[in-house]
């Protein structure tokens, strides 16, 4: 590990790095929510932005067991060097919300192989593999609907979100929202599934945030849209 050298500085030194900047108090809160690091996430990105992007030092990063080097390791990477296999095997291995989050967001998403490795998730039976490909469906949804089926896809929210493990359902209830907000014409059943299902019907919703229940998302997003 400590043979790769970024501008001087050693992976080994990135990750003596990453363990000073280890917070109970950030760590209590993040395992609230599934992620067994207590690193702060502005000053995570500010090492990254210190290190640029670096694809052989990511590697190495991906590689350790550390949950804030995985992170890390998906800021500098450089997303379209890896392949379908290799996304594929990551995705696998991201068995934490976050880095989970991040490996679809910021690396899956820019990949030539995103939609290949859509429909390969999408049906995929273990559901944190499929939530991935109903997050890059939901993108697809908003930014490139063409080809899509969306009554399909009602048909499948509709008969299997209610009981879906909690993963695959957000990203299925994220899906429902998107179609009610963005596609006018499937606007009236998305609505009357979300409302029948009553998935997320009581998630606590901070102040000024918009409820992740998708009759009151799809509603108040289509009010912002109509307001502009």
């Amino acid at each position: 590990m400590a043979g790769t050298m970024l501008s001087g500085t050693t992976v080994a030194e990135v990750m003596a790095e990453l363990a000073a900047l280890e917070d109970p108090k950030a760590r209590a809160v993040n395992e609230r929510h599934g992620d067994d690091h207590g690193v702060n996430l502005g000053k995570l990105r500010a090492v990254a932005k210190r290190l640029k992007t670096q694809q052989d030092v990511a590697l190495e990063l991906w590689a350790t067991d550390d949950t804030a080097a995985k992170l890390l390791s998906l800021l500098i990477c450089r997303p379209k060097a890896f392949s379908h296999d290799e996304l594929d095997t990551m995705l696998r291995q991201a068995r934490t919300p976050k880095v989970h989050d991040w490996l679809v967001g910021y690396v899956v998403k820019k990949s030539p192989h995103a939609e290949d490795l859509r429909q390969a998730w999408f049906a995929d039976p273990d559901p944190v593999v499929a939530s991935a490909g109903w997050a890059l469906t939901s993108d697809r949804v908003v930014k490139n609907p063409e080809g899509l089926d969306l009554p399909g896809l009602l048909d499948i929210i509709e008969a299997r979100m209610k009981d879906a493990p909690e993963r695959l359902q957000w990203a299925m209830n994220t899906c429902l929202a998107q179609i009610g907000i963005e596609h006018p014409e499937h606007r009236a059943r998305a609505l009357s599934i979300g409302e029948r299902l009553e998935v997320l019907k009581d998630y606590p919703t901070p102040p000024n945030c918009t409820s992740p229940f998708a009759p009151i998302w799809i509603n108040e997003m289509v009010r912002r849209k109509e307001a502009k």
